[in-house]
């Protein structure tokens, strides 16, 4: 188990249910700065490769849809 988990400050790490459930786990919080991406570069990288590449430019009309486009970028 991590003893922490970096995030920036997006509203689904400063829920109050997540904090609760590390909490329970023993995980402590990590924020990166406002507006300072480059704390966590490879995340950054990763969605935005992943917007670009597919989410950009395509139109999914089920979930099933987006899983089959996915796969087949891997």
């Amino acid at each position: 188990m991590p003893k922490h988990i970096r995030s920036d400050n997006g509203p689904e790490m400063t829920a109050i249910a997540v904090r609760e459930w590390l909490g329970k786990l023993e995980v402590g919080t990590l924020f990166i700065e406002p507006g300072s991406p480059w704390e966590n570069g490879y995340c950054e990288s990763f969605n935005g490769k992943l917007r670009d590449e597919l989410l950009n430019g395509e139109i999914f009309n089920t979930i099933a849809s987006l899983h089959r486009k996915r796969s087949l970028l891997r």
